[in-house]
């Protein structure tokens, strides 16, 4: 079996490096040819010039894997798209917006190109944990890459078999499932985001309010731009953060790998000094929130956590600070410095 991989960036490299563990030969390009050439000196990968030279070293019917960042996947698609045959395969693997899967399929499809949309997850500790796969397309080039989804997700023995699951083991038990026709891979990997935002913040909230719980041990304000404490002795709690979620990742019903990530970089950085709170977002959160008003469906836990990280990189700071003009134009109330 082989598989040509385009993109060997953080996941597009161990991807490579896993196939070939099991036995799949892998032709590789990346636009810094130094990439690709590390992988052949690593023994894991052939690698290929350019585009059309990766297609000529690939045996028909080819099989090529897109893994490049989601604002140049289309590009690179169509652009791989020029050296494939008919009845070759190109897979997008990163996180597309699924409307554009349908526009490729359907122009792909015309000149009888297979185009597979797969959501990815997994990110840097895939190469030995294996890779969440979420397919798009149709069923036979699907079927004709069993093989290498295999080899790539995690295997049944990821997990215990959930209750009341017998006999023969799904694809989904393994961690790849064919989620529908195009766009339905990134589909459930775009609401797969839009959960990820939502439970980040969810860890970020609760253990941000752990690290208020000794407020009351603080001095504080007494004057009428600070509002009072009822009871101080109700936070004299210098809780152990790095602590409690250590304790969390045992036996307690919100342990996750979400949160064993936590526990490590809090365990590094006690106070996340190393930190300044500016959370990104590449797209999925928004078009998670997108898709919910077109449908309907409502997504509250999943939109404030999108609207959270917009107001981290600074977003919000004009709209505060026309709150703080209303209120000194009512109250004459004179605004107070963030040190305060």
């Amino acid at each position: 079996m082989q598989l040509g991989m385009v993109g060997l960036g953080r996941m597009g490299a161990n991807l490579v490096r896993r196939l070939h563990r099991a036995g799949i030969a892998c032709v590789v390009y990346d636009r810094d040819p130094a990439i690709g050439e590390g992988l052949e000196a690593e023994g894991v990968a052939t690698t290929a010039s350019s585009l059309a030279d990766l297609a000529a070293k690939l045996e028909a019917p080819r099989a090529v894997w897109v893994m490049v960042p989601a604002a140049f996947a289309g590009a690179v698609v169509m652009d791989m798209a020029e050296s494939l045959d008919p009845d070759d395969i190109v897979i997008d693997g990163g996180n597309t917006h699924y409307p554009l899967d349908i526009e490729r399929f359907d122009v792909l499809s015309r000149r009888g190109i297979h185009y597979l949309d797969v959501g990815t997850s997994g990110g840097v500790f895939g190469l030995e944990r294996g890779y969440c796969l979420m397919i798009g397309g149709e069923t036979e080039p699907v079927q004709r890459l069993d093989s290498v989804f295999a080899a790539l997700a995690p295997g049944i023995e990821a997990a215990e078999r959930t209750r009341g699951r017998e006999g023969d083991a799904e694809t989904e038990e393994s961690g790849y499932l064919h989620c529908g026709p195009a766009g339905a891979g990134h589909f459930v990997k775009m609401v797969h985001n839009g959960i990820e935002y939502a439970v980040m913040q969810s860890y970020a909230e609760g253990l941000g309010l752990l690290d208020k719980a000794n407020v009351g041990s603080a001095d504080r304000e007494h004057d009428a731009e600070t509002a009072p404490l009822g009871d101080p002795r109700l936070f004299q709690y210098d809780i152990d953060v790095a602590a409690v979620t250590e304790l969390w990742r045992r036996g307690s019903v919100v342990g996750s790998w979400l949160l064993d990530l936590t526990a490590a970089a809090l365990n590094e950085d006690p106070n996340l000094d190393s930190f300044q709170g500016h959370v990104s977002d590449s797209g999925e959160g928004r078009w998670t929130v997108l898709a919910a008003v077109e449908s309907g469906a409502p997504v509250p836990a999943i939109a404030d956590a999108l609207f959270s990280r917009f107001s981290s990189r600074g977003n919000a700071d004009f709209g505060n600070k026309v709150l703080s003009a209303m209120r000194s134009e009512f109250g004459g109330h004179k605004e107070k410095d963030a040190e305060q």
